[in-house]
């Protein structure tokens, strides 16, 4: 950890240098997903209710992938950035570092202008926190925390899966993004609003409807189902396998030669 915090470090006194440059790429990811969530408010504008849930309940959910997503960006970039890694060999130095290949990656990228992204969810979770007409207590506050580390679980396993391709496509392929990114899009509206079968598939397989969903259903008194509440620690499990995978890809890299 004492690596990753120096990575850290490195990554954000750099960025730093380019103030301004960093302060036009952190507004512009505020403003990009703003803009996402004006269409939701134009949406409900028309629509009352979005099959029973309110404005402010979606507002919530949308709060809570987005928030997951720009952590996720931040700290996993690394992996979204492999192909380049493995491309123009550099991969083959970080196997020969007496340190975990995990964490070298992540340091390998570090963008913290996507703390845009990240304010701009936290202004929409508090909005939403304040127009829901619901008690809050302790528990639901620690509900919302553990939806967001296992968003931020789901997100990162995503871009781990699509890094670990790279061992034997070189370059990365456009299906991770449409887990990462079309996932982000679809997860920021009730999966019950979809057919059964992406709901089924978002929960099964690439489990998005543990991070805010079925958590959301209880949290809002829209089921009796306690086990609804503790179904953001399988988001978190989703790490294991696709670290497990990862490792099978760094065993089975050839390396670029020299």
């Amino acid at each position: 950890m004492k690596l990753l915090f120096k990575y850290i470090k490195i990554h954000f006194m750099s960025q730093l240098e380019y103030k301004t440059s960093f302060i036009l790429l952190t507004l512009g990811q505020f403003f990009v997903p703003f803009l996402i969530f004006v269409s939701m408010i134009l949406l409900f504008n028309r629509f009352e209710n979005l099959q029973g849930w309110t404005l402010y309940e979606v507002a919530l959910i949308y709060s809570i992938i987005h928030m997951s997503f720009s952590i996720s960006e931040l700290i996993a970039r690394g992996f979204d950035m492999f192909r380049h890694m493995v491309r123009e060999g550099t991969f083959d130095r970080v196997l020969i570092r007496p340190r975990s290949t995990i964490i070298q990656v992540i340091g390998s990228k570090i963008e913290f202008t996507r703390v845009g992204r990240l304010i701009q969810s936290i202004i929409v979770m508090t909005l939403s926190i304040v127009h829901l007409d619901m008690t809050w207590s302790v528990e639901k506050i620690g509900l919302l925390i553990l939806m967001v580390i296992s968003g931020i679980f789901v997100f990162s396993g995503i871009f781990i899966l699509g890094a670990t391709l790279c061992f034997w496509t070189i370059e990365g392929l456009e299906v991770v993004n449409l887990f990462a990114d079309g996932g982000k899009e679809m997860a920021q509206y009730p999966l019950g609003i979809y057919q059964k079968w992406i709901k089924n598939f978002f929960t099964f397989v690439i489990p998005f409807g543990v991070i805010n969903y079925y958590p959301m259903l209880y949290l809002f008194e829209k089921t009796d189902q306690v086990f609804y509440a503790i179904t953001p620690v399988f988001g978190i499990l989703f790490i294991i396998p696709c670290v497990l995978i990862w490792n099978f890809g760094v065993g089975h890299y050839k390396s670029i030669g020299s």
